[in-house]
């Protein structure tokens, strides 16, 4: 059984990171051959599923890290052709833009911000659920 703010919250970023899936596949989308085995763009209901890119967000306790608990931004390509890192840097720089411009607008009542771990982007702030 899940606790519905959970749910809520799970949906809320999934939502968020949908939406920077479509604003990046509009604009890098077309750059490179899609994996041959990966369906075009819109052919799913789920933006994960579907088109150039799969970008959302796994929770991590944040164990050993200076930052803590949070969740960290995961870009993947789906392509066979090699991408320059460069390139690579500049769409997950997009992605972490589009993240921090979105994160207010999806979540007004928390306090999330984006911080650099290392070399991931990470969601930290606010995640408390409330009492039960």
């Amino acid at each position: 059984m899940w606790y519905p703010k959970t749910v809520e919250f799970d949906l809320q970023m999934k939502a968020l990171f949908d939406k920077v899936d479509h604003y990046i596949e509009d604009i890098y989308g077309d750059r490179y051959e899609l994996h041959p085995m990966r369906p075009r763009r819109g052919e799913t209901a789920n933006p994960e599923a579907d088109g150039l890119f799969n970008v959302g967000a796994i929770f991590t306790p944040g164990f050993g890290t200076e930052i803590g608990r949070g969740y960290i931004i995961n870009l993947k390509l789906s392509t066979l052709e090699i991408v320059d890192k460069n390139v690579r840097h500049e769409i997950y720089k997009t992605v972490v833009r589009k993240v921090k411009e979105l994160l207010p607008l999806f979540f007004p009542e928390r306090e999330l911000r984006v911080l650099q771990c290392r070399n991931h982007f990470k969601i930290v702030g606010d995640f408390r659920l409330g009492s039960i």
